[in-house]
């Protein structure tokens, strides 16, 4: 009976991965297939496997098709791959940390000091010398640091016994006082600081190949960390003493996790601005399709969130083409109700146990 078990678990993990897989190549396909200039879903093939495929068969390919493909729509959809990838996975560790699905880059104020960080280095064009490109996402990513740090600094001076609540409601207070600082300065600037607006609403528009070079080392350093943790996660789940218990490290895995979340955080808000929802929703829906196993959870949430920024991205510069809507702005009408209904759906499921 046991290893029956064990057999169908696996099949569901096993067709979890491949619908997942699935889904974000569809996704990609379908981002750079359409656009205000169409290609085709077979010569897109063609063009993303050129570099294995006979120069022969490529050659049947539209130049014009290339150029598209090539210089425009590839790197906007990786990069929108990659933001939704690392805003899942350290939405999902966050959840899975403080065991509560309100859990989340925003909620806990990382994304509003990763913008705090951008804006400023925006705004002054702060350049710091041997790192140059880099210093946008460095910055972003210390100052996300720098929150996480005082929201747990802040929590525990409220709550020694650090419980989850306090660590949300101090995280909230944060990112609300952070927020308003960002909307202090563009207020005291006016003009200056339209393209900064137009930044924290959240885009991946006309961002090319050197902002994914931009998020590519932080997304590696920080998701490998996270992958790395699904086994901690899954004991932290039954409670801190339990996993002590279990001989986990809780101080030195929190410490990773909520690291290693910044990081993935601050490079995100960097290259793409404020966009919510997908460190929240995602991780809960692939929760309720797979279960609570953070082993599988952090790798299916990076491959399903990746695909779900992209078609968000695809709705953004579709929906009232020409003009392009924030991608911020996608994600909350999508995020909102689906987290609504989640929500109401738990409370019904809870009052059904109590009863």
């Amino acid at each position: 009976m046991q290893k029956q078990y064990i057999r169908m678990n696996l099949n569901k993990t096993g067709a979890a991965y491949l619908f997942a897989a699935f889904f974000l190549l569809f996704s990609i396909i379908t981002g750079i297939a359409v656009g205000t200039v169409s290609v085709p879903p077979l010569d897109v093939i063609k063009i993303l496997a050129s570099s294995i495929l006979p120069e022969s068969v490529v050659k049947n390919v539209d130049p014009m098709h290339i150029n598209i493909v090539q210089n425009i729509r590839l790197p906007r959809v990786l990069l929108a791959g990659l933001v939704g990838a690392s805003l899942s996975i350290a939405g999902a560790a966050f959840q899975g940390l403080l065991r509560n699905p309100l859990a989340d880059p925003y909620t806990l104020g990382v994304s509003s000091g990763a913008s705090v960080g951008a804006v400023i280095t925006l705004f002054f064009q702060i350049s710091i010398p041997f790192v140059g490109g880099y210093t946008l996402p460095l910055l972003s990513v210390v100052f996300s640091l720098l929150t996480i740090f005082f929201v747990l600094l802040f929590a525990k001076k409220m709550d020694p016994m650090m419980r989850v609540e306090t660590i949300i409601l101090t995280g909230i207070i944060f990112s609300s006082f952070l927020s308003a600082f960002i909307s202090l300065m563009i207020a005291l600037t006016g003009e200056e600081l339209r393209q900064i607006i137009s930044w924290l609403l959240g885009s991946v528009s006309m961002r090319g190949w050197a902002y994914i070079k931009i998020i590519l080392p932080f997304f590696i350093v920080g998701s490998i960390i996270l992958l790395a943790q699904g086994k901690e996660l899954n004991a932290l789940a039954f409670g801190e003493e339990r996993a002590k218990h279990l001989g986990v490290n809780v101080h030195k895995r929190k410490l990773l996790i909520l690291i290693a979340g910044a990081i993935l955080t601050g490079a995100a808000v960097a290259v793409s601005g404020t966009i919510g929802f997908v460190g929240l929703v995602i991780p809960h829906l692939v929760r309720i399709a797979t279960g609570p196993n953070h082993s599988h959870l952090l790798g299916l949430s990076m491959l399903i969130g990746s695909g779900f920024l992209i078609l968000a991205d695809l709705f953004a510069r579709m929906i009232i083409s020409p003009t392009e809507l924030p991608i911020g702005v996608i994600t909350a009408l999508i995020g909102a109700p689906v987290f609504a209904v989640l929500l109401l759906n738990r409370r019904k499921g809870r009052n059904k146990q109590n009863a």
